[in-house]
């Protein structure tokens, strides 16, 4: 395959030869590469969540204002999720492991910066720094790990292992977070980064192969720059109506639609040029379109929900952050499993049905949770957690693994940030999504209490936090009454949105119904090389599929 590196006695064409073992299919080595990268993975994924706790602690130590805040927050995912596909290409075009080696040192720098941030300014230039790096590293991760896994079999073990960790990362970071904010303060949240990075640029500079994609023609800068901007305005737009922003306000609709502007204008040059940033005619096979999908709907319906459960856990039952994240953690721990045991169930299942099942267990998970009342019911609330992070990373893994075997070597990279882009667009869709369901069941639970004014009402439909403070401040019955309306409203809301969220999975699963039903393995367990003349029409690799009975019926 042009621009990959195959097994054993071949290498990347045009790259420096690396490390004895380190080469695709070497050996043992690639399993060390694995872990190099999983490493890596695990820093980005836990940064995106680390900080969450420590807000209260950089409130009082910097006082940014209302606006700085929602910034100091929300501007490491906006950065990384706008720069995915600019970094992803560039990886393609200049080097996979140099992209990562970069990314390593700025996020590594960035951390150190965040630290001993003495402004919320500087700590917004800091988190939108280690943003870049973290769309330098992501993406380069699944491309390498493509690279150095010419198995597809091999390949999905690697991958369920390289979801795993995600998923650890996502759940430890609160933890950790608030574990570093306890005992020293909210700087070493981010100065935990150094020590790894320290090591990682070292062993990732002699351990990690090299490798790029088709070099032909020039570098799209205008496309990939179009790419970033048009990601960031609609990220952004998305974002500000997952925080609760007027869907009509200027300053979320102008973005937002700028953003969309944008993105077609890039699709239209990508579409019309000879050697384009992206190959839109991935899109064009329907495994890699309907894995995207998946990926989109399976995150715009979990994380959602998963922020209203917190509040929930928290608000409703009255559990403390600590306790909150302890009753997350067996969602955490079955996704590690789905992630750990789902390279056995690929090839036994298929991806078709693979991704059916995941998405129809993550629906039944979510309907058990309408159980779920004013009252705790631990045991309902583990068991539906387990179902549901079984089945969301069954089908977050399938469909990862289905989206990444449709990509040549060549152009892995490009498509890893695809993959990332949907997460993060599923996810920020999400939030804006489920957010508006759970304010409209809510909103007229609280609207007519007796004795309540119109005004207090008007403040205490906008959260059942804002709820709490204003039934404090009426005191008495009354106030006992908002609260317990605002209790049940919560509730209500949050029934409605697991139906809704419910809805939004099994379309997934009638989606998914399109994907190939087998796992198909190249010939001899490695992916054949090809040179330039074996490039499909347009100048694009393509990958080998073939199973074991169609090269039988060819001898």
């Amino acid at each position: 395959m042009s621009g990959t590196t195959t097994a054993r006695t071949r290498r990347t064409a045009g790259v420096p030869r690396q490390w004895r073992g380190t080469e695709a299919g070497g050996g043992a080595h690639r399993w060390v590469v694995l872990l190099v990268l999983c490493v890596s993975l695990l820093l980005v994924a836990v940064d995106a969540t680390v900080l969450h706790v420590a807000v209260p602690a950089v409130t009082e130590d910097l006082r940014p204002g209302a606006m700085e805040l929602l910034w100091i927050v929300d501007i490491y995912p906006l950065v990384c999720a706008s720069l995915l596909i600019l970094f992803g290409t560039l990886g393609d075009r200049v080097g996979r492991r140099r992209v990562l080696l970069l990314g390593y040192g700025l996020f590594g720098a960035a951390s150190a910066l965040a630290a001993f941030a003495p402004s919320p300014q500087i700590l917004i230039v800091a988190r939108a720094l280690l943003g870049v790096g973290g769309a330098m590293i992501m993406p380069a991760t699944l491309s390498i790990l493509r690279q150095v896994f010419p198995d597809r079999r091999e390949r999905a073990l690697a991958i369920g292992v390289w979801s795993a960790v995600a998923a650890v990362g996502a759940a430890v970071g609160p933890l950790l977070g608030g574990f570093l904010v306890e005992n020293f303060w909210w700087g070493s949240v981010f100065l935990v980064n150094l020590p790894l990075m320290i090591v990682a640029l070292p062993v990732g500079r002699w351990l990690l192969p090299e490798s790029t994609g088709d070099r032909n023609g020039p570098w799209d800068v205008l496309g990939a720059v179009m790419a970033a901007c048009g990601l960031f305005c609609v990220v952004f737009g998305v974002k500000r109506m997952g925080s609760g922003a007027d869907p009509l306000d200027a300053v979320t609709t102008a973005p937002l639609l700028f953003g969309v502007v944008l993105l077609v204008l890039f699709v239209r040059r990508q579409r019309r040029r000879t050697h384009p940033l992206v190959d839109l005619k991935l899109f064009a096979r329907p495994a890699f379109s309907i894995s995207v999908g998946c990926i989109v709907l399976a995150l715009l319906a979990l994380v959602g929900l998963e922020l209203i459960a917190a509040q929930y856990l928290q608000l409703v039952l009255g559990l403390t952050p600590l306790e909150t994240g302890l009753r997350l953690l067996p969602l955490t721990f079955a996704a590690m499993a789905a992630g750990l045991v789902g390279s056995r169930m690929l090839q036994w299942l298929g991806p078709r049905l693979m991704v059916v099942i995941g998405f129809a267990l993550t629906a039944l998970a979510v309907l058990s949770l309408t159980a779920m009342g004013q009252a705790d019911r631990p045991a309902v609330l583990v068991g539906g957690f387990i179902v549901l992070g079984f089945g969301l990373e069954t089908t977050l893994f399938s469909a990862y693994e289905s989206m990444l075997n449709e990509a040549s070597a060549g152009s892995a990279g490009g498509a890893a940030a695809i993959g990332e882009t949907s997460y993060q667009l599923g996810a920020g869709i999400g939030i804006a999504l489920l957010g508006s369901v759970m304010n409209a069941a809510y909103k007229p639970g609280v609207s007519s209490v007796p004795g309540v004014p119109a005004s207090a009402s008007s403040d205490a439909s906008q959260s059942l936090g804002a709820a709490y403070k204003v039934s404090d401040r009426i005191g008495g019955h009354t106030g006992e009454a908002l609260r317990s309306a605002a209790r049940g409203a919560f509730v209500h809301g949050l029934h409605v949105t697991l139906a809704v969220s419910a809805v939004l999975l099994l379309m997934g699963a009638l989606a998914a119904l399109r994907l190939p039903k087998v796992m198909e393995c190249a010939a001899d367990d490695e992916e054949p090389a090809q040179g330039p003349d074996q490039r499909a029409p347009g100048g694009t690799d393509t990958p080998a599929r073939r199973d074991r009975a169609a090269v039988a019926a060819e001898s």
